[in-house]
């Protein structure tokens, strides 16, 4: 918030955010914000990050000049389209719905991945893969 500003860098716990929520019967569906469109506000902010004033500018330097330039205050909101078609669908659970689901070992069971590639690919692409030897419980 505009009169948060002046703690960005001395009291961050008690700073607030332009940012809202989209909810449906107590089901957030998304979110956004109203963004930093103000060059000294954006450099505060990296301060407030822990970003040194060089590396900010070594970094994002093209974003906080480009704000130089006037750019006009603008949000943003992203929804979940998979939430929303949980709800659409009567489901309990967002896995009924979701695309490409993930299960506890963050594999993917429609498209079995991640999987081993063969050396081809990975020449194809530069990548190389070092193996790991596990340490023996007999150590």
């Amino acid at each position: 918030m505009d009169e948060d500003i002046d703690k960005l860098e001395t009291d961050k716990k008690n700073c607030r955010a332009k940012a809202y929520d989209i909810v449906l019967n107590g089901t957030e569906l998304g979110g956004g914000s109203i963004r930093i469109s103000v060059p000294e506000t954006q450099e505060a902010m990296f301060r407030a990050l822990g970003f040194t004033d060089e590396d900010a500018m070594e970094r994002f330097g093209h974003l906080i000049n480009a704000f130089k330039y006037g750019a006009p205050p603008h949000g943003g909101l992203a929804y979940g389209l998979d939430r929303l078609c949980m709800l659409m669908a009567g489901a309990d659970s967002i896995r009924d719905v979701i695309a490409f689901p993930k299960v506890q070992n963050a594999s993917e069971p429609m498209t079995n991945c991640p999987d081993f590639v063969d050396d081809k690919q990975l020449d194809e692409l530069s990548l190389a893969v070092t193996r790991r030897e596990e340490a023996s419980d007999e150590e």
